[in-house]
């Protein structure tokens, strides 16, 4: 049976994944998309954050950290990107920068959960001290 704590392990890999996605998406150019951002540009940097950042919090090393700045960047992505077209995120399409913002914070408040490196290393620490 899943304890709360396995879920937040559970909500921290799968939230970072698809945001993962995103990074490979605009970086490695896959899954192919329509249009990719041009290096350099503010989406490629954003793309950057999302690859190397959503990695870390994927294997969950240094996740409060990582997790700090994804939120922060998905909170600039939602009133850059989306605000301006609306004040409904169902109509101004910011609706995945809301939720990403604020399970990233979510993150930084609550850690990796027990099945991340930090976790691990945690763990190393106490057994050698």
């Amino acid at each position: 049976m899943l304890s709360s704590i396995h879920l937040l392990s559970l909500l921290r890999i799968v939230s970072s994944l698809v945001l993962f996605s995103y990074g490979t998406q605009k970086i490695l150019h896959f899954p192919v998309a329509a249009s990719v951002p041009p290096a350099g540009s503010l989406p490629w940097i954003a793309g950057l954050l999302e690859l190397t950042l959503g990695f870390l919090v994927l294997v969950g090393f240094q996740t409060r950290i990582a997790a700090f700045v994804l939120s922060g960047l998905m909170a600039f992505a939602y009133f850059i990107g989306h605000a301006s077209k609306g004040i409904y995120p169902a109509q101004n399409g910011g609706v995945a920068a809301i939720l990403f913002c604020f399970v990233f914070l979510y993150l930084v408040a609550a850690g990796a959960g027990p099945l991340s490196v930090d976790n691990l290393l945690k763990r190393g620490r106490t057994a050698a001290a």
